[in-house]
C-alpha cells in the first residue's frame, strides 16, 4: 500500500488521521478539528492554491507519489502555445487568454441537458444519519454554487413519519425536506437528483416524486457503488426502530424479533443493529435478462413522466461495466455515474470497502475503452460520470482526461461532505443556541479556525459573494455549511481554471486525453495513458529535424 503524506508543510495541511489516495483521512469525523487541504479550503478557499507565509519561502515540489497506479500517479500536461476551446467572445489575444476566463460550465442528458457550473456533483447522500444532519447546508450550498445533488436510497423507507400504505408512500417528510430545501434556491443549474434501489421501487418512490415534483426531480437507479457490493447500509441504537425497519422490509443484523438477540440487547452486549438492502436481479440468471427487464423499467418510468434518467453503478467487474454502459446507452440515459472502490459515506463493511472491487482509475480506463467500441459502431454513447476517490481540482481534471469525450462531470462523496461538518461546527460555536439545530460539534472555535478569524465574515472566503447572491436578509437563512460548500467549489473551480489554462484549454469541452501522462510505466500499461517522456515524442522529433 502507498503511504500517502499525512502532512504537507508548504500548504500547511496536516491529517488527523491516515490519508488515503484522495488526500482525505481513511476515517473522516465531522467534530474533525482540521486541517487537511479540503478542510481548510472550506474556509480560506482559493488561498489554498498556494504555499502560505508568501514573500518569507520559496517552495519546491515534494510529490513522491508517483508509485502503484492511481489518479495521483497520473501527470497533467501543460503547453506553451496555442489556445483551445476559446468563448465565442473571445480572441486568442494574451488579454483574454487568462485563468479566470477559462469556462469550466459542464452540461449532461441525451434529449435535454443539465447544466452546472462547475463539473462535480455530489455523491448520493441517502439514509445515513450523517446526510439528514447535515442537508440543510449540503443542499443549500450546492444550490448556490450550482451543481447537482443526489439523494440517496432508503430515505423514504427509514423515514418513522413517512406514511406507506398497500406499496403506495402517502406522506414522505424526510423526501419532502430535502427535495424542496435544494428547489428553494435552485437557479437553472445543478439538479436535484433522487436514487432508487430495490426498496424505493417497492415502496413507490418514483411515483411519489413524479406526482408531487413532476420534471423538477431526475430519477437515478441504482445497481451499486465502489463502496460495497451488498447494498446500503446503516446502523441504529434503538431496537424498537430496528423492529419498524424490519416492518418496513429492512434486512435487520441481528434479527430484532429473535428472543436472544433482545435478551442480549437488554444486558447490553449487543449496543446496535445494522439495516441492509436487499441485492438487485436476485431472479435472473442471464445479461439478456437483465438487458430486458432493465430497459422495461426504464420504459415504465418515461411512461409516468420522468423525462431525466440517470444510472448508478459500483465496481462490479468488467461485464457489469459493459452491461451499465451497453444498456445505459440503449435506454438513452442522462448519465451513467462509475464508481471505483472504494469509499463510502456510509456505514460500509470496513474490510469489503479495504478488499472487494476494482479500483477507481481501472475501472474508468475500461469505461473509455468500452465507451470508444460502441462509438465505433455508431452508438451515441450515454454521457459519464466518474467517481470514487476525488477529492482536489488536479483529480477533476485529470478524471475528465482520462474519460474525454464521454465524461462530463466528476462525483465526489466525502469531499464535499466536509464543508457541512466544517461550518456546522463553526456556527454551533459562533452561535451556541443554534448548536443543536444545526449539529454542530464544537464548543468553541479550535485555533485552527480562530487563527483565521473570529466572524463568520472573516473566516469564509467566499461569505460576501454568497450574501451579494442572495442579498442581506436572506443571508440570515444560509446556514455556515453551506458558506463553506460554496468556498470549498469555488477552490475546486479556480484550481481547476488554472490547470485548463497551462495546458492551453478554455472550455472543459477542449480536454483531451493527451492532457494528461503516465508517471510510471505500470499506469502506461494499466490505463493506455503514454508515459511522460513518450507522449508526443514523435512530434518533438519531427521539430528537430526542421
Amino acid at each position: 500500500m502507498i503511504n500517502w503524506q499525512k502532512s504537507n508543510d508548504v500548504l500547511g495541511t496536516l491529517n488527523r488521521g491516515n490519508p488515503c489516495e484522495s488526500g482525505l483521512c481513511t476515517l473522516c469525523r465531522a467534530d474533525c478539528h482540521g486541517k487537511c487541504e479540503t478542510w481548510m479550503s472550506c474556509l480560506v478557499g482559493r488561498k489554498m492554491l498556494y504555499p502560505r507565509d508568501f514573500g518569507n519561502v520559496t517552495a519546491g515540489s515534494g510529490n513522491t507519489l508517483h508509485l502503484g497506479v492511481s489518479y495521483n500517479s497520473l501527470r497533467i500536461m501543460g503547453a506553451n502555445y496555442g489556445a483551445e476551446g476559446l468563448k465565442e467572445d473571445m480572441t486568442n489575444s494574451a488579454d483574454d487568454c487568462i485563468f479566470p476566463r477559462v469556462n469550466i460550465e459542464t452540461e449532461f442528458g441525451y434529449f435535454e441537458k443539465t447544466k452546472s457550473r462547475l463539473p462535480i456533483m455530489t455523491g448520493a447522500l441517502g439514509s445515513t444519519f450523517i446526510a439528514a444532519k447535515y442537508w440543510d447546508s449540503l443542499a443549500i450550498g450546492a444550490a448556490l454554487a450550482g451543481f447537482p445533488i443526489v439523494i440517496g436510497e432508503n430515505v423514504v423507507g427509514i423515514d418513522r413519519e413517512a406514511v406507506i400504505e398497500n406499496g403506495k408512500i402517502k406522506i414522505a417528510p424526510e423526501l419532502d425536506r430535502r427535495i424542496q430545501t435544494y428547489l428553494r434556491y435552485f437557479d437553472g443549474y445543478g439538479a436535484i437528483i433522487v436514487q432508487m434501489n430495490v426498496e424505493d421501487t417497492r415502496n413507490g418512490v418514483a411515483e411519489y416524486v413524479i406526482e408531487k415534483y413532476g420534471d423538477k426531480v431526475i430519477l437515478e437507479l441504482k445497481w451499486g457503488q465502489g463502496a460495497k457490493s451488498i447494498g446500503g447500509e446503516i446502523q441504529v441504537k434503538d431496537i424498537e426502530y430496528a423492529r419498524f425497519l424490519k416492518k418496513r422490509g429492512y434486512v435487520l443484523d441481528p434479527d430484532p424479533e429473535k428472543p436472544e438477540v433482545i435478551e442480549a440487547y437488554n444486558s447490553g452486549a449487543i449496543k446496535s443493529f445494522a439495516r441492509h438492502s436487499r441485492l438487485g436481479y436476485t431472479d435472473l440468471s442471464s445479461v439478456e435478462e437483465v438487458r430486458e427487464e432493465f430497459l422495461e423499467s426504464v420504459n415504465y418510468l418515461r411512461n409516468i413522466g420522468f423525462k431525466k434518467i440517470t444510472l448508478k453503478t459500483g465496481s462490479y467487474g468488467m461485464t457489469g461495466l459493459a452491461m451499465a454502459i451497453k444498456f445505459a446507452t440503449e435506454a438513452k440515459l442522462d448519465l451513467l455515474t462509475i464508481d471505483g472502490s472504494g469509499g463510502g459515506t456510509g456505514m460500509s463493511p470496513w474490510n469489503m470497502m479495504e478488499s472487494w472491487g476494482v479500483p477507481s482509475i481501472l475501472l474508468h480506463s475500461k469505461a473509455y475503452e468500452y465507451a470508444c467500441i460502441l462509438a465505433s459502431k455508431g452508438y451515441k454513447v450515454v454521457d459519464m460520470a466518474f467517481a470514487g476517490g476525488f477529492a482536489r481540482e488536479d483529480h477533476i481534471f485529470k478524471a475528465l482526461a482520462l474519460g474525454s469525450p464521454f465524461v462530463k462531470i466528476i462525483c465526489m462523496g466525502r469531499a464535499l461532505m466536509i464543508p457541512a461538518f466544517v461550518g456546522s461546527n463553526i456556527e454551533g460555536a459562533l452561535h451556541p443556541e443554534r448548536k443543536e439545530k444545526v449539529n454542530g460539534n464544537w464548543d468553541s472555535l479550535p485555533q485552527s479556525v480562530a487563527q483565521i478569524g473570529l466572524k463568520a465574515e472573516e473566516i469564509f472566503a467566499g461569505y460576501h459573494e454568497v450574501k451579494n447572491k442572495v442579498g442581506e436578509e436572506e443571508m440570515k437563512n444560509i446556514p455556515y455549511g453551506a458558506i463553506a460548500v460554496w468556498t470549498l467549489a469555488d477552490k475546486l473551480g479556480a484550481g481547476l481554471q488554472q490547470l485548463m489554462a497551462g495546458a492551453r484549454k478554455f472550455s472543459l469541452q477542449a480536454i483531451k486525453r493527451s492532457d494528461i501522462a503516465s508517471a510510471n510505466r505500470e499506469t502506461e500499461r494499466e490505463t493506455k495513458i503514454p508515459f511522460i517522456t513518450e507522449l508526443n515524442n514523435e512530434e518533438a522529433l519531427r521539430i528537430l529535424e526542421i
